[in-house]
């Protein structure tokens, strides 16, 4: 793991990151899966909501919404701003 990989709930509104690793098992492995949200996969932090739970992403061309608890079970590198 690179010592910059933070967790998905950490990451700044606006910011682009690298999923690097999530949850091998259980339903939240499956869910994750199955809506494209693998490894090596680019996400960027949208919004939370006012009292900062839930968190809108963008993957893959989409807006995906996840509990912060949820969240807080992916490993991302962020992406230097160019």
């Amino acid at each position: 793991m690179a010592a910059t990989t933070i967790k998905l709930s950490e990451l700044a509104i606006g910011a682009s990151a690298r999923v690097v690793e999530y949850p091998k098992q259980g339903a939240a492995f499956l869910r994750l899966r199955e809506m494209g949200l693998l490894a090596g996969t680019s996400v960027t932090l949208i919004r939370t909501a006012p009292l900062g739970d839930p968190l809108e992403i963008k993957v893959r061309g989409y807006h995906l919404t996840l509990r912060k608890v949820d969240a807080a079970h992916i490993l991302v590198e962020p992406v230097p701003v160019s």
